[in-house]
């Protein structure tokens, strides 16, 4: 029987990646804490955590990973008319916690959730230091769509998106790809695949090279919040 890691409160490093499990897929080690000093650690080295609430933490780094270079982003033409037409306003940084909130509210045919309490408050601690970053997309007052993540050096690490509108959080996504792709970010860390990202050019490649770019860009200077998207251009 395979023994899955505990992670001790006082210590912050994490078991080699290629010692994660391959099913189910990625699982590096269990428990520790949300602390931003140990989460920070994890992201340096690609690990995650994925947890549902009321159970312990869950450290992940899936192989393969699920990633967009923000300069491959594909915008359908149906995306791009709705973006032409301007009907929503953006923002970055001004409701990182109720981003959060939305992501984490229930979605038809999920039976819970894995942002929790203790989710909220770990990375809204991030966001005020700086790392995690939120885009928001309004109509008049509403917050109809949004995405919410976190920046090591020229690294961002995709964590949840929200719509409550068609496309809206398509129209965060491509917002923010642009903008980053205007700061010579490496790549965009969506995690796992799914449908909806590989509309929007992600692709799916080793954890060994995953690793390797994070090597190269994790560590360049970062840019920390909050954070302003430059004018729109044309799309």
């Amino acid at each position: 029987m395979i023994q899955i890691p505990w992670l001790r409160a006082d210590d912050l490093t994490f078991p080699p990646t290629a010692t994660a499990l391959t099913e189910p897929d990625g699982l590096l080690a269990v428990g520790g804490e949300l602390s931003s000093a140990r989460l920070l650690s994890a992201y340096r080295r690609g690990i995650f955590p994925w947890f549902e609430h009321g159970q312990p933490v869950l450290w992940w780094t899936p192989n393969p990973r699920t990633v967009i270079f923000p300069n491959e982003l594909h915008i359908a033409r149906s995306l791009r008319k709705v973006l032409r037409r301007g009907e929503f306003t953006l923002s970055t940084d001004q409701a990182f916690e109720a981003v959060m909130r939305a992501c984490a509210a229930p979605r038809d045919g999920a039976s819970g959730t894995w942002i929790g309490p203790a989710m909220i408050e770990a990375y809204c601690e991030l966001h005020r230091l700086g790392y995690a970053h939120s885009v928001e997309v309004w109509r008049e007052d509403e917050l109809v769509g949004g995405l919410y993540g976190l920046a090591l050096g020229r690294v961002f690490f995709g964590e949840s998106m929200f719509s409550r509108a068609d496309n809206t959080s398509k129209i965060a996504f491509a917002h923010l790809a642009r903008q980053l792709a205007q700061w010579d970010f490496g790549v965009i860390d969506c995690q796992v695949a799914s449908a909806h990202l590989f509309t929007l050019g992600a692709r799916e490649i080793a954890r060994e090279e995953f690793e390797q770019i994070l090597v190269d860009y994790v560590d360049r200077p970062s840019l920390m919040g909050p954070w302003s998207l430059s004018a729109t251009r044309d799309w």
